[in-house]
């Protein structure tokens, strides 16, 4: 009887092992014949805010929120810079991180019916963004660009509050 335990502890053991190479194989991109999730192709940006809200998409083997993020500094600042004036205030949302495949700086919200340029603003840092307003399918929150909730500073695993202004 005791000789019956250690053996269908044994096989137990060894089932559960030889599990973990099939796992380790899914989570490094063996074992599975679909190829991964590719990023939608979005429109491209309004000509007049195109140079500052485009970036190249990330590299294949990102792994990191700096390696996702492709936006130069030089768009960080202009993308920063004070509003010009002549906005149309759209509203609040509560709004998530977005696919961080997608690169640029965007929002996809419910306010648009139509890709246009606008700013979001996070009042909670005081900080704003120029971003690109794409429309949003289907329902739910806002889905907003990695780019653009690290330019806002807003906590990436949070739902912040942000205003959406219109050009």
């Amino acid at each position: 009887m005791e000789h019956m335990k250690v053996f269908l502890i044994l096989g137990a053991v060894a089932l559960s092992l030889s599990g973990c190479a099939r796992v380790s194989s899914v989570f490094q991109g063996g074992g599975s014949s679909s190829p991964a999730p590719q990023a939608e192709a979005a429109p491209p940006p309004p000509e007049e805010i195109a140079e500052i809200v485009s970036a190249p998409p990330p590299a294949s083997g990102s792994r990191t929120a700096d390696d996702f993020d492709t936006v130069t500094d030089e768009q960080r600042t202009a993308a920063s810079a004070a509003p010009s004036g002549g906005e149309q205030r759209l509203g609040e949302v509560v709004a998530s991180l977005g696919d961080p495949t997608q690169p640029g700086l965007w929002i996809k919200t419910s306010l648009v019916d139509a890709q246009q340029s606008g700013r979001l603003e996070y009042p909670v840092r005081g900080t704003s963004a120029v971003v690109e307003l794409r429309p949003l399918d289907g329902d739910g929150g806002s889905q907003v660009s990695l780019a653009a909730m690290r330019l806002l500073e807003a906590p990436l695993t949070d739902l912040p509050t942000l205003v959406v202004y219109a050009n």
